[in-house]
């Protein structure tokens, strides 16, 4: 069990929240469910929290109500190994969601992330500061992050 790992506030649709992320990452799992018991502050059987692991990281979901929204102050940054991986997860979290710019998504259920190449760290770290400077150019133009674009505008002379 990790000692800090992130809680998340529902409104009502945590179980849908939850089995919609396992099915999103590979290997992601529901591993605890526990539901509103009678005189609880929820209604009887619904979820009242989901504890689920998605790429080794644990988390918990919570149905506490429509008190605290999701924000952009917090988001998940998903590292992608390459396009076909930054399509197919900016496909499935962007769903019914909104899209953003530099690789920023909010998802149906109002949750941020960040859904970015590796290659991008490595280029905006360049050296070449006129390098590096193209790249980002080039990323404050997308939503989703085009590797052949950052590479285009990485190899400029």
């Amino acid at each position: 069990m990790q000692k800090i790992s992130p809680f998340l506030w529902f409104d009502d649709k945590a179980e849908e929240a939850v089995n919609f992320y396992v099915s999103v990452f590979d290997g992601g799992r529901v591993t605890n469910t526990t539901r509103y018991a009678e005189g609880g502050p929820g209604p009887v059987g619904q979820v009242m929290t989901i504890a689920f692991e998605l790429e080794g990281q644990e988390f918990t979901a919570l149905n506490g109500g429509p008190q605290f929204p999701f924000t952009e102050a917090i988001s998940f940054f998903v590292r992608c190994d390459g396009q076909d991986e930054v399509d197919r997860l900016w496909a499935q979290l962007s769903e019914g969601g909104e899209e953003g710019q530099c690789g920023w998504l909010k998802d149906r259920f109002g949750l941020s992330w960040q859904v970015v190449p590796n290659v991008l760290g490595e280029m905006l770290s360049d050296p070449d500061e006129e390098r590096a400077q193209r790249v980002m150019q080039a990323m404050l133009q997308m939503s989703k992050i085009e590797i052949k674009a950052l590479q285009d505008a990485y190899d400029r002379a």
